[in-house]
């Protein structure tokens, strides 16, 4: 303490926070006796963010369910989340789709362009090669 009643605190730089003390951190945080806030002024971190990225990584708050991991799902929240990633996979099923549909429609295209471009010059662009034909060469290429 200083004169005027007040705690000195110094400080720190990221690598003078102890294991234990982040911990120490994370628990009080999480009992309620302090805020994040409340952290930073009395242990003297440099910043509100370093505390909850400390209560993301070892706290036992599910940040992406926003539940405590600790606390077991109801089958009202079971059913909720699943729910939402039905929902979720259904629109990435429609978006997959569009892009199957935009590509077959783009190797019409090329194919049409293609065989614009062989008539228009008289040279066949495409291989006259049969896919078994394709593998052998390859086989023999290997060898040599």
């Amino acid at each position: 303490m200083n004169k005027n009643g007040k705690t000195d605190y110094v400080k720190r730089s990221q690598k003078d926070y102890s294991l234990s003390l982040k911990l120490q951190v994370v628990s009080e945080v999480e009992r309620g006796e302090l805020s994040t806030t409340g952290a930073v002024r009395r242990y003297g971190i440099q910043a509100r963010s370093t505390v909850v990225s400390w209560l993301r990584k070892y706290g036992n708050f599910d940040w992406e369910n926003q539940t405590p991991s600790n606390m077991p799902k109801t089958p009202q929240q079971k059913l909720l989340e699943l729910e939402q990633k039905v929902r979720l996979l259904e629109k990435q099923k429609k978006h997959l789709e569009k892009q199957v549909e935009k590509a077959d429609k783009k190797s019409i295209i090329f194919d049409m362009i293609i065989d614009m471009a062989e008539k228009e010059y008289n040279i066949p662009i495409r291989k006259n090669s049969s896919p078994e034909q394709s593998t052998l060469s390859k086989k023999n290429s290997k060898k040599a």
